[in-house]
């Protein structure tokens, strides 16, 4: 590819029709250009899709003074592209996940907001419902207490991640471009300064890491400044996440969910995650919790997941546990923050062991699993790496049919045997 030339970097840069005035400094286009022509190539692509976006953000009642302050010194960042392939509570062993997100370190220092918040922490559970413990729980799992404002290494400008996702990103572009909209709208409504509005790689904004969109239907000026402040004020931004999670259907004084202990004889193919029971029926099945304590109410509706299937612990999950997933819909991060939460309280960790021998399947080889499954005769409902409800039925069903425990966990053992004409 011939090295694109200054005077077309140059051009690029330019006004286009009723554009506002350019985003491209002069020491951008030097470094394009002492980079490389990759790098050179796609910053110039960037720039270009942040010209055509103009007007969209202009329909939607951006003015250009807001536009040009929101990116200014924006540059694309190859680094959200990787990100976004590789978001640890999908491709992690669970095990492995947790470890992280329910370490020691994050359990002490929530026992210590826990102490130093006390007075607002029960200013929130009288006005919104929703335990402390959860709240002090999601704010260890979304920024560390704040401490990953710290990192800058963690930390990106907010426009330019999701202008970047909207470029780039085939996959999410649509996501990109919808939230890029919304964090225009509160450049625009003066919450925060272009340069304070920062957070992760996919967009997530402050303490509690909200989307744009989330944030502009649910984040709540609980100090009262006349400001949604979630990157500078923990009233402010705790109070927004116990509003999502209260509008979301949070159910007050009850749980998330419970480890369980399940029977020899259990029938694993109630475990698909979306068959409920009330506890008083599941335990007519001989499901019992863990540590052999009752459930305190029977009426209430569960559904059970072994997510690392049944060599490792089994839960059942309430209500609430689907409630924490509107911040992040993998089983793995509201299974972590449920967890932290207990563990916040007071209570120790789970009474089962995870299989820690095994190991997840690379997308490559979930598509060869797939593959293997179709070719047998077995529905995954396509080969794409995506493990989802049917692929999961497949499983069950190739593991009933050749006597195997139907857990439906797509481990390297079952990939193995499938490999070997299993």
């Amino acid at each position: 590819m011939r090295r694109m030339s200054w005077f077309a970097l140059f051009r690029l840069s330019g006004e286009c029709g009723s554009y506002p005035r350019s985003v491209v400094s002069a020491g951008m286009l030097i470094l394009a250009l002492s980079t490389g022509e990759g790098w050179a190539a796609s910053e110039a692509g960037f720039q270009k899709w942040i010209r055509d976006f103009w007007p969209t953000a202009r329909s939607a009642g951006i003015s250009s003074q807001t536009y040009n302050a929101a990116f200014a010194g924006a540059r694309y960042d190859s680094s959200i592209i990787k990100r976004a392939s590789n978001q640890p509570e999908f491709v992690k062993p669970i095990w492995s996940y947790l470890d992280g997100a329910v370490s020691e370190t994050r359990i002490k220092n929530g026992r210590k907001m826990k102490a130093q918040y006390a007075t607002l922490l029960s200013q929130l559970e009288q006005r919104f419902g929703v335990d402390r413990h959860v709240l002090l729980a999601i704010w260890g799992m979304e920024s560390a207490y704040g401490a990953i404002f710290k990192n800058s290494k963690l930390i990106k400008p907010t426009i330019q991640s999701l202008a970047t996702l909207g470029y780039a990103d085939k996959r999410r572009s649509k996501f990109g471009r919808t939230q890029l909209l919304a964090a225009l709208k509160i450049l625009q409504n003066g919450d925060v300064a272009p340069s304070s509005m920062v957070g992760s790689w996919a967009g997530a904004m402050g303490h509690t890491q909200f989307i744009p969109t989330t944030y502009l239907s649910k984040a709540v000026d609980f100090d009262g400044d006349g400001r949604r402040d979630i990157w500078s004020s923990v009233p402010d931004a705790l109070a927004s996440t116990a509003n999502l999670l209260s509008t979301a259907g949070w159910e007050s004084e009850k749980t998330w969910g419970y480890e369980v202990a399940l029977p020899k004889t259990f029938a694993f193919e109630l475990a698909d995650g979306r068959v409920t029971k009330s506890l008083a029926e599941w335990s007519k099945l001989g499901i019992k919790r863990a540590k052999g304590q009752p459930f305190p109410r029977p009426d209430d509706q569960a559904r059970l997941i072994i997510p690392a299937g049944y060599r490792g612990p089994a839960f059942l999950m309430l209500k609430n546990f689907s409630v924490i997933k509107r911040y992040n819909n993998a089983d793995a991060y509201a299974l972590g923050v449920g967890h932290l939460a207990d563990r916040i309280r007071g209570g120790g960790g789970f009474t089962g062991t995870w299989p820690r021998g095994d190991r997840m399947l690379t997308r490559t080889e979930r598509k060869e699993l797939q593959t293997l499954l179709n070719r047998r005769g077995y529905d995954t409902g396509g080969v794409d790496g995506r493990l989802g409800s049917k692929s999961k039925a497949a499983i069950r069903h190739w593991q009933k049919r050749s006597g195997r425990i139907p857990d439906g966990f797509p481990s390297g053992y079952l990939l193995e045997a499938l490999r070997k004409g299993g």
